[in-house]
């Protein structure tokens, strides 16, 4: 058996393959995903590592042992798996490492209708039942059967967003041969877009780049076939899909928080009044964009679990995260870059101006800050750099502490964030001030104490 430890995280599953995670541990989490849940049925998908169809064929046979029975929706993106969960009203499993290098692999579960399952929401409970072994199940074991639902997941979106009467753009789309390039194709179907495909061919090595948009190099690619092109837009998604980064008509990257204000703004039309969710990464212009529109901003910690359990709890609308992951509540409160996608493709094309402004001008009153993004900087022991940091600015005149989510320090002009990574043994620094000079003095110092230069 894996070490759990190792592989258990704050709301998914994920290790290198077959070190960490194999097929045992596999198949023992589908038995206990099964007791946990108290499911009849579970509905799966993976993406297109080479890990994926073993991991899942093994964690089927731990649900059919518990005579649940599992509904295999084959290759997909993580949103689209959610779709299933939600319109089946069944428990999912979705295998995948999203944006991890080809030797990981994981599986993000959920329960029915795409409530989130984390540490404090049954991942806990499923890995001490794995540790401690699942009891046996005496009765008729479970079927296993296939279902495609990927046609009906484009429809559903195209339901929530109306782009019928945009004006047509030229669309450039990374996929960084991820689940992108299975599912953009048939979403964009009948829209009028002129797609031009980069990367779509499904290959879990990465072979172009790694599906990782965080990463201001895994869009260089997408920049310079932008500006090739001629094209309005270009969207990056990573491994998964379930995040989508955005790159305005100059090639210029969109900050993931601008599009949290733009969706905001968008949801707020819609619902006057209502709540949106964003995590404390996110730029101080979102909760304040939100306000100005009249609605209610909710700040909450990172995290996918903890951003859903949030708005369930506050009814909110909208929920954004510096990671591109984007929330909807009229998508069973998951995420979907794929439906952030197409808000922002309608937002540029469906503008009353003539001749309608560029992406960049349209986003240009949702952009006030000066952001570092995020910064990662590998530490042997994270707490004692991240302790070092408070002790460098706590108690300074002015500056505030909280510790919500790993290190948040601020002050009138500026803030920043120092968290470790939930999979990887990294601290993760993300600054914003009023001003580059101001961001760039309160990054270096922050950076000189964890990777402790002189």
């Amino acid at each position: 058996m894996a070490d759990l430890a190792k592989i258990f995280k704050a709301y998914d599953i994920r290790g290198i393959v077959p070190a960490e995670l194999d097929a045992d541990t596999a198949e023992a989490l589908g038995a206990a995903f099964v007791r946990v849940t108290g499911a009849s049925a579970v509905v799966t998908a993976h993406d297109m590592r080479e890990t994926s169809v073993p991991l899942v064929t093994a964690f089927a046979r731990g649900v059919t042992a518990q005579g649940a029975d599992v509904i295999e929706a084959g290759l997909g993106s993580t949103d689209m798996l959610y779709y299933a969960s939600g319109s089946l009203d069944l428990p999912g499993a979705m295998f995948t490492a999203s944006h991890n290098p080809a030797k990981y692999n994981g599986v993000k579960l959920c329960r029915a209708a795409a409530r989130p399952v984390g540490s404090a929401s049954g991942l806990a409970e499923i890995r001490d039942l794995v540790e401690s072994g699942v009891p046996a199940y005496d009765g008729t074991p479970g079927t296993v059967s296939r279902r495609d639902v990927l046609s009906g997941y484009a429809e559903h979106l195209k339901t929530l967003v109306d782009l019928s009467g945009i004006r047509r753009l030229k669309v450039v789309v990374d996929a960084g041969n991820g689940m992108g390039g299975h599912t953009v194709p048939t979403v964009f179907e009948g829209l009028p877009i002129d797609l031009v495909p980069l990367y779509f061919e499904l290959d879990g090595t990465f072979p172009n780049h790694e599906a990782n948009p965080i990463e201001p190099e895994n869009l260089r690619d997408l920049q310079a076939a932008v500006r090739e092109h001629g094209a309005d837009i270009g969207l990056a998604f990573d491994g998964d899909a379930d995040r989508c980064f955005v790159v305005d008509e100059r090639g210029e990257i969109v900050s993931p928080s601008a599009i949290t204000a733009l969706v905001a703004v968008r949801e707020l039309a819609k619902h006057p009044g209502a709540s949106i969710v964003h995590n404390l990464i996110t730029s101080r212009a979102v909760p304040e964009i939100i306000r100005e529109q009249g609605g209610t901003p909710v700040r909450t910690r990172v995290g996918h679990s903890f951003i859903k359990q949030t708005m369930a709890e506050t009814g909110a609308v909208f929920g954004g995260e510096h990671s591109a992951h984007f929330y909807f509540r009229d998508f069973w409160f998951a995420d979907s870059g794929m439906l952030a996608a197409l808000h922002v493709l309608a937002a540029l094309g469906d503008q009353p101006d003539s001749p309608a402004r560029p992406l960049s001008e349209l986003l240009r009153e949702y952009d006030r800050y000066a952001a570092s993004g995020e910064i990662n900087s590998e530490v042997a022991d994270q707490t004692a750099a991240a302790g070092k940091v408070r002790a460098a600015f706590a108690g300074r005149p002015g500056v505030t502490v909280d510790e919500l989510d790993g290190l948040t320090v601020g002050a009138e002009d500026w803030w920043f964030n120092l968290r470790p990574s939930n999979t990887e043994p990294l601290l993760r620094l993300n600054a914003e001030a009023a001003n580059d000079e101001t961001m760039a003095a309160v990054r270096d110092e922050v950076l000189a104490i964890v990777r402790e230069r002189k």
